[in-house]
């Protein structure tokens, strides 16, 4: 297995598909990398030669801001909107939606699984 920016890049997955399971690198970006590095016809990445893996690492830690650097970035952004107190930064400190999704059904991903609340019983009156 190649070694990419810490990541451990499957050998037998063509180059492209490989580089996305770096974390920030999508197909789209994993094909312009392809592209400024000069590797024809996408191969296999245990097809690639020692100077082709070094020119990929080179133009990922040059011009991708990538894994943890990425990461923290955004964690970074995230802190910034809590610390100002800012609508958006209330949504992510109550762990609810932020881009304005409804919640009275759904959001099920962001809210957790669901807890029964005791005393919220439905009745239904007869008369």
């Amino acid at each position: 297995m190649a070694i990419i920016a810490g990541v451990n890049i499957p050998d037998d997955k063509r180059v492209e598909t490989s580089l996305t399971r770096i974390y920030g690198i999508g197909p789209a970006q994993a094909k312009d990398v392809v592209g400024k590095a000069n590797i024809q016809e996408n191969p296999r990445v245990k097809d690639l030669t020692e100077s082709e893996l070094q020119r990929i690492r080179e133009i990922l830690d040059q011009e991708k801001k990538i894994e943890g650097d990425l990461r923290r970035e955004q964690n970074m952004n995230i802190r910034r909107l809590i610390d100002i107190g800012s609508y958006r930064g209330l949504r992510h400190r109550r762990g609810l939606p932020v881009r304005g999704q409804r919640t009275r059904t759904n959001a099920r991903a962001r809210r957790g699984r669901r807890v029964p609340v005791a005393g919220r019983r439905h009745t239904v009156t007869r008369t």
